[in-house]
């Protein structure tokens, strides 16, 4: 039975969307980057990276230095990235009011490592609202941009993808979502600016707070 605004399922990033994490990790990964002998603008690594994979961040700092990184490469940049989460992490502003107010089943779906987004969410206090019902880039072939991610969390739930609303907040997201057949509700109250989420198949929001009622108002005609 088709739910709210013709959608069954809603598939929620976590980095950006549920946790306010973005903005933490793109300073660490500068200061990451910086001593490994990569100088980028914060610009730059939203550009380049957000939304995307560990691996497909190993790539490319590997093409760029022309150097393999060694397994274990970034155990001491870890700690790094924690301290930053104990110290500064927080939930999304107003993503608990929204996942109280949404009748639908929901479900996480993020290039972060289970390890990561059990950390994060458990943090925030989010975790026992997606318990059971957390997957991750590092089950599937390919990341995004690739849909690999969002239909493997559609099809473990016995969900079309064409009923399945998606919850994004970068680039890389939203275009792994439209590969995927589904509609995407994408949140440009983080570090991506609205204008580079826009198009087809997609709603543009700033307000975590109106998600329940978008997702109600279902797919513009």
């Amino acid at each position: 039975m088709t739910g709210q605004g013709g959608f069954e399922l809603v598939v929620f990033d976590c980095d950006g969307v549920l946790v306010d994490s973005e903005v933490i990790s793109i300073r660490v990964d500068q200061r990451v980057l910086a001593d490994l002998g990569w100088e980028l603008e914060l610009d730059e690594i939203v550009e380049r990276f957000v939304g995307k994979s560990e691996a497909h961040f190993v790539a490319a700092v590997e093409q760029q230095l022309g150097v393999r990184l060694a397994d274990g490469w970034d155990r001491d940049y870890g700690r790094w990235y924690q301290e930053a989460f104990d110290r500064d992490l927080e939930a999304v502003d107003g993503i608990e009011e929204a996942l109280g107010r949404l009748s639908l089943p929901h479900c996480v779906a993020s290039s972060g490592s289970h390890e990561k987004m059990h950390r994060t969410l458990g943090k925030t206090g989010l975790l026992p609202r997606f318990q059971g019902r957390i997957y991750s880039a590092t089950e599937v072939a390919n990341g995004k941009p690739a849909p690999d991610l969002f239909l493997h969390a559609a099809a473990s739930l016995n969900t079309a993808p064409g009923r399945c609303a998606v919850v994004e907040d970068s680039a890389y997201g939203v275009r792994a979502a439209r590969a995927a057949g589904m509609h995407v509700f994408a949140y440009a109250g983080d570090v991506t600016p609205a204008a580079r989420l826009a198009g087809p198949g997609t709603t543009v929001f700033s307000d975590m707070r109106r998600l329940p009622e978008l997702i109600a108002a279902g797919r513009p005609v």
